[in-house]
């Protein structure tokens, strides 16, 4: 069985530099942003990243090494790499070889449709079989009790689920520039807002640690 300590009790790293944490997690996407915005800029400036391809492509390219850039110094500093962002960082790699190999942008399109079904699934593929995956994630944040966990994981797999179709609705009717905007600045607002909305939940089911018990007393 899989060891997922690592997810759920923080290292004293993460709680020195939350902000590093942060800015590691939202670097990529930036790069990824404003690489797409400044295509053509970079490719007059950096002429070997027209081998790439269009604007897309060259973002794609800077997004995937952002991403392992990412990925290391996570490593290297927090002593661990989160089963999250580990699972998305290698569809990025994948997807976006794929995507330049074969100049075609659908494979990077569909990266998040990927990820979040995948997520998604997972969630409610674990409840079927009895288990709230979501405490290995979420558990160092919160402790729920059995009830709190079934029903936060029901939420946050077809809130995955949600994002995947959302993903799909974007980037097949809409342009390039419109869905890497969506990407960036909106896909991470709905997710705060459905994150805030199951604090009534939370505070319906949270457990007191024993030894916090003991101390208050």
């Amino acid at each position: 069985m899989a060891n997922f300590d690592s997810d759920t009790k923080p290292t004293s790293e993460e709680k020195q530099h939350p902000m590093l944490k942060f800015a590691l997690e939202m670097g990529p996407l930036l790069v990824f942003f404003f690489a797409n915005l400044r295509g053509e800029w970079l490719v007059e400036k950096f002429p070997a990243l027209g081998e790439l391809g269009g604007p897309l492509l060259v973002a794609t390219g800077l997004f995937m090494a952002a991403t392992v850039i990412s990925l290391v110094v996570s490593k290297i500093v927090f002593k661990h790499l989160p089963v999250m962002p580990l699972v998305s960082g290698a569809i990025v790699l994948i997807f976006g070889s794929l995507s330049i190999w074969l100049q075609d942008e659908t494979f990077i399109k569909m990266k998040p449709t990927i990820v979040n079904t995948l997520f998604g699934a997972t969630l409610l593929g674990g409840l079927y079989f009895g288990k709230s995956l979501l405490g290995y994630v979420f558990n160092a944040a919160f402790q729920l009790d059995a009830e709190g966990w079934r029903k936060l994981t029901l939420r946050w797999g077809i809130f995955f689920l949600f994002l995947a179709v959302l993903n799909e609705v974007v980037w097949r009717n809409f342009s390039d520039d419109f869905w890497v905007n969506f990407k960036v600045w909106a896909t991470m607002p709905i997710t705060i807002v459905f994150t805030l909305a199951q604090m009534p939940l939370i505070m319906r089911h949270q457990v007191c640690d024993k030894a916090e018990e003991a101390q208050s007393k």
